[in-house]
């Protein structure tokens, strides 16, 4: 009987390994085909405002990231990652920045400046009105990078499906000896 639940729980769990197979091998696609937009679209923008106004010379000297990629782990172990606007906090961040007690009255306390401001779009290094293909260019590529934190999750998940397929197949070969 512990083998038929055994087997049921396999084919379960390969059938699911399958679809998270198809979901990675979609956004593998959608992600190809972002970034060969973003390439094409920048591309337009070259041609549109001239090869040396799109490069590396309108770079700012100091470049901060507009998204970081964050991760957590579930309790069946499991890593979640997920693209999070560099200008945000977490809760935990919030709380930490303020005074468990404030004081009400007394001297005048001066604001303490804020270390993060939110990022510049880099958009306006390249001037004020930029041509509609460069903002294209920029959206493409933003939803690359969501796929790409998309895909990391969908690849730690079937590594932990195939981790679990193996042990099944192992208890299952420990109840079932062969037969000479």
């Amino acid at each position: 009987m512990a083998s038929r639940d055994l087997r049921a729980e396999l084919d379960f769990l390969l059938l699911q390994l399958l679809g998270d197979l198809e979901q990675l091998e979609a956004k593998r696609q959608a992600l190809n085909a972002r970034v060969e937009e973003g390439w094409l679209s920048l591309s337009k923008a070259r041609y549109a405002m001239g090869a040396k106004s799109v490069g590396p010379l309108q770079y700012a000297s100091h470049m901060e990231p507009q998204v970081c990629v964050s991760t957590s782990e579930g309790q069946d172990g499991l890593q979640k990652f997920w693209v999070v606007r560099a200008g945000t906090q977490t809760p935990e961040e919030v709380g930490s920045r303020e005074a468990a007690l404030r004081r009400r009255k007394g001297l005048p306390r001066t604001p303490e400046p804020d270390s993060s401001p939110a990022p510049q779009n880099p958009l306006k290094w390249f001037g004020i009105l930029v041509p509609h293909s460069l903002r294209q260019a920029q959206a493409s590529f933003r939803e690359g990078l969501q796929l790409a934190a998309d895909m990391a999750s969908l690849q730690s998940r079937i590594n932990w499906g195939r981790s679990q397929l193996k042990e099944l197949q192992e208890k299952l070969k420990q109840l079932e000896p062969r037969a000479p």
